[in-house]
């Protein structure tokens, strides 16, 4: 099974925290973050990274399921 990973870069304020946890799956990209693939096998470190995220950017989806971040 595969997740959609999303940044929303009007909300993205770059701070990296998503590439220090996971640098296989994010980059800084300039002014803000964004994932290097569209969707990914299940990975933890996506929803750590969500969950960390300070601008609360990173949106990890399950089909239509949001994963991430966690409650």
């Amino acid at each position: 099974m595969t997740w959609q990973v999303e940044i929303d870069p009007q909300q993205c304020i770059a701070s990296g925290s998503c590439a220090a946890i996971a640098a296989d799956l994010f980059v800084v990209d300039g002014a803000y973050a964004r994932p290097l693939k569209d969707r990914i096998e299940e990975d933890e470190r996506a929803l750590d990274a969500a969950d960390v995220c300070p601008a609360m950017a990173i949106t990890v989806r399950n089909g239509a399921e949001v994963v991430g971040p966690r409650p």
